[in-house]
């Protein structure tokens, strides 16, 4: 999103029965209605969350807007930034490379314990969300969104709720990066033969190969995404 887009340029969301809610569910309403739209690629780094703004697309009061921008910063999703208010951050090089890093070790977590836990019906949505990404063409943002799908349905498997939320909140924090690994050339079958793999190792149960290629398909994309930063510079 524009940096100084307003918030009634953003889709609206289904706001039925908002009214009857009391403040905290509002605001837990607010706080994922936001990251959601973040996902979405409707907000990006350096967009400012204007809490008046926001109350009135909402048709909420400023109080859960307020709690729901104290929980992105908790997240650490945004920040207060001198003489621009609260905005979302600005990732620097040397954050998204400890990102990739620690997702490399969670992601790679996740599929060994998906190899050890995973159900039939988990495994088959795994192949069946593989096939899915041939139908989505050249968008690299459509294989972008189906990338997320397949590595939450990896993580579920994993059956932690603990490495749900750590790698869900990693996940949102490069979401804030512009543009997408996908829009490499060729990146989007060599991504396609690597989660086949995982998933063939997952489906075998073979723990340890699972984690392995997990963690060398973090790490691949890792080193795309610094490409793309330095080329950027």
């Amino acid at each position: 999103m524009p940096m100084d887009m307003k918030i009634d340029e953003i889709a609206t969301p289904e706001l039925s029965g908002l009214q009857k809610l009391d403040n905290l569910s509002r605001a837990n309403y607010v706080y994922h209605w936001l990251r959601e739209e973040m996902r979405l690629g409707r907000f990006g780094a350096g967009d400012r969350l204007r809490e008046v703004e926001l109350a009135v697309r909402l048709g909420v009061s400023r109080t859960p807007i307020r709690e729901a921008i104290r929980r992105l910063a908790s997240d650490g999703l945004v920040e207060d930034a001198p003489s621009r208010g609260v905005m979302f951050i600005r990732l620097d090089k040397q954050q998204v490379r400890e990102i990739y890093s620690i997702r490399a070790v969670l992601e790679g977590a996740a599929a060994r314990l998906a190899a050890q836990h995973a159900s039939e019906s988990e495994v088959a949505l795994m192949k069946e969300l593989i096939g899915s990404i041939e139908d989505v063409g050249n968008s690299p943002e459509a294989h972008g969104r189906n990338n997320r799908i397949l590595h939450q349905a990896i993580c579920e498997a994993a059956h932690n709720r603990y490495l749900v939320q750590a790698l869900t909140q990693l996940s949102d924090s490069l979401g804030l990066l512009p543009g997408t690994t996908f829009q490499v050339p060729g990146r989007p079958q060599e991504a396609r033969e690597e989660h086949l793999a995982i998933v063939a190792a997952i489906e075998r149960r073979d723990a340890d190969e699972a984690e392995r290629l997990a963690r060398l398909h973090i790490q691949h994309a890792g080193q795309i995404r610094f490409r793309m930063m330095f080329e950027s510079a």
